[in-house]
């Protein structure tokens, strides 16, 4: 059975440009896409249900008049509605925020609702056109901590492989906190084998993927710094962010970790997030 590709659609501008998005990668992967809506009260202000969902539909068919599309209103909160559609899925795409959203602040709380607990793969469309057109040619992942198999990796190969781009794989390191940087007895050597086991990591981690998929332009970057920094500052260069979902249950259900929130929040690109199911 071929899986969909879902996209929520609200009726906001980012949620649009999350259609657009959808469009586009339902093209790249030959997959159909659905258009998912929740509802749980149809008498609050806002368009019909079935008028919005008519008008995306449209917008998709003018788009990319190749794709198979269907559309799917469920009586449920819009964010647990994506969640349940996100069971059987090949990804599930939405926008940075919602129709309540203001500019400036964060991804909305259907996103994040999504984000954090959806079972596949969660692409949050933000950034510039640049990116969300793959403008860049840059695909990069960031690589946990995972040794081998990971879904993050297979999610971003496949992908550097439908839009035949490059695929930077990062990982962080940091120097040891005892480690003095003019002290000429210990300058360098502790730092290089930090370095050293982040490159090692990184070949070890993506192994797998790369066998599967040995014709990527892939090029490997163990990078000093913080993780969130260093993914902050590779995402102005890219058309898409790949990291894995580590997700808690923490007192108000499932969360996601500190670098995936930063990420989804203030990445200059599209991200996608990946369960790691370990």
């Amino acid at each position: 059975m071929e899986l969909p590709l879902l996209v929520g659609v609200d009726g906001s501008g980012p949620g649009l440009l999350a259609v657009d998005w959808a469009a586009d990668a339902a093209v790249r992967h030959s997959v159909p896409l659905c258009l998912v809506h929740g509802v749980e009260d149809r008498g609050e202000d806002g368009p019909e249900p079935e008028e919005l969902m008519s008008a995306a539909a449209e917008r998709v068919r003018l788009r990319a008049p190749g794709v198979r599309v269907t559309t799917v209103v469920l009586d449920e909160e819009p964010g647990t509605a994506l969640v349940h559609a996100g069971r059987n899925a090949f990804a599930l795409v939405v926008g940075s925020r919602g129709r309540g959203g203001i500019a400036g602040l964060l991804l909305g709380s259907v996103g994040l609702e999504a984000a954090g607990r959806a079972d596949c793969p969660v692409v949050v469309v933000r950034g510039g056109e640049t990116a969300r057109t793959g403008g860049h040619g840059r695909i990069v992942l960031g690589v946990g901590d995972r040794v081998d198999g990971s879904p993050a990796a297979r999610f971003a190969f496949r992908e550097a492989a439908a839009r035949h781009c490059r695929l930077h794989a990062v990982r962080t390191w940091r120097r040891p906190a005892h480690t003095a940087e003019n002290h000429l007895l210990l300058q360098g050597s502790p730092a290089g084998a930090r370095r050293r086991e982040a490159m090692d990591h990184l070949d070890g981690a993506l192994r797998a993927a790369a066998r599967e998929y040995s014709g990527i332009d892939l090029h490997l970057h163990a990078v000093e710094g913080s993780t969130r920094a260093v993914l902050l500052e590779e995402s102005r260069r890219a058309d898409l962010l790949v990291i894995g979902a580590h997700r808690r249950q923490g007192r108000l259900g499932l969360q996601l970790g500190v670098v995936d929130h930063t990420v989804i929040h203030h990445a200059d690109c599209p991200v996608a997030l990946v369960p790691e199911h370990i």
